[in-house]
């Protein structure tokens, strides 16, 4: 099934990471068996409740929910994946693992979040890498469940 949501959803989570409080308009996937396969190219945001395979390019956010299995190469801004993701992903913006979020590939991003009980399987780069940088350890740190699921909508 497809379909919009409202686009004036409430809380923080409603808007898309702007500041100044610009609603999104989410395209919801859903199906409990369900499979997509193809290039998908989505100028909004998306929340996928099913099976999708192969090229996903996002112009706002990627939200893999709980059901969700993503089994695709990703270009987004942000990213929250709940579910399961296997592939390679850019975002310009964040990614959050959450707590049930099963990740498998090479992320590249600038900002990064593993919640606890969240598993993440490959290797992660720095966008905005210098390359005097690149060979330097970086720190990981880890966010209490609570404060990272902030910005997951429910």
């Amino acid at each position: 099934m497809l379909g919009r949501k409202d686009p004036r959803p409430a809380g923080p989570a409603a808007t898309n990471g702007h500041t100044n409080g610009t609603p999104i308009t989410l395209l919801t996937v859903v199906g409990e068996r369900a499979r997509m396969e193809g290039k998908f190219d989505i100028a909004d945001s998306i929340q996928i409740e099913c099976e999708v395979g192969g090229e996903l390019k996002v112009g706002g956010k990627l939200v893999i929910g709980e059901k969700g299995v993503v089994n695709a190469n990703v270009e987004t801004v942000d990213a929250i994946i709940l579910g399961h993701y296997d592939g390679n992903m850019t975002a310009t913006g964040n990614v959050e693992i959450a707590a049930t979020g099963r990740v498998s590939g090479n992320i590249k991003t600038d900002s990064l979040v593993i919640s606890k009980g969240g598993l993440f399987s490959g290797n992660v780069a720095k966008i905005t890498d210098e390359p005097a940088a690149a060979g330097a350890p970086r720190p990981v740190y880890l966010v209490d469940e609570q404060r990272a699921g902030q910005g997951v909508a429910g």
